[in-house]
């Protein structure tokens, strides 16, 4: 099992020594980052998150039997006007952890404070379409494809297209949610 514990300027070296290709970094931070991530752009992305009423919420994830951080995602682009927001910057840096549960154990609890805690209607992520696994987590999860952005990121001399998913809160009450009541 997993918690969600705010990220905080502790859990720095860790998603530091996490992300260690200028591929994987692309992959993970988006153009936000340049790799290699350090601790300034960490606390810029630090920023205004986390708070009352931020429209970001960043999380470390944590193994609660122990106590380790496995793990990193966000939740951002919250607007409360529109009730939408979106998931980013998933990560299961534990190697041990990979392929365990604990992706979808994510994404189950980021989707609980969104849907049941901020009362949200839609929640988005992007997932480049070669990450199978992510793409077969976030669809058991209760998202669906809603499109194929081609050709949407150039990384050195190719180019990678975007799957843009959503989930809605119909469908998480409907049958995403239920999986976390069990």
């Amino acid at each position: 099992m997993i918690k969600l514990c705010y990220f905080e300027p502790a859990d720095f070296k860790q998603l530091i020594d996490w992300v260690e290709t200028p591929e994987f970094m692309l992959q993970w931070g988006g153009p936000s980052f340049v790799f290699p991530l350090n601790k300034l752009q960490l606390q810029e992305y630090l920023k205004g998150a986390n708070g009352k009423n931020s429209a970001s919420f960043i999380y470390s994830v944590i193994d609660t039997e122990t106590e380790a951080l496995i793990g990193h995602i966000s939740l951002t682009r919250i607007d409360m006007n529109n009730r939408s927001a979106r998931i980013g910057r998933v990560l299961v840096g534990d190697q041990d952890a990979k392929g365990t549960g604990v992706c979808k154990q994510m994404m189950q609890q980021v989707l609980k404070v969104a849907f049941d805690e901020l009362q949200l209607h839609r929640v988005t992520l992007g997932v480049f379409d070669f990450n199978k696994p992510a793409i077969a987590c976030y669809e058991r999860a209760g998202f669906q494809k809603e499109g194929l952005m081609r050709d949407h990121q150039k990384f050195g001399d190719e180019y990678w297209s975007l799957w843009e998913m959503a989930i809605l809160e119909d469908e998480w009450l409907g049958t995403a949610g239920q999986a976390v009541m069990k």
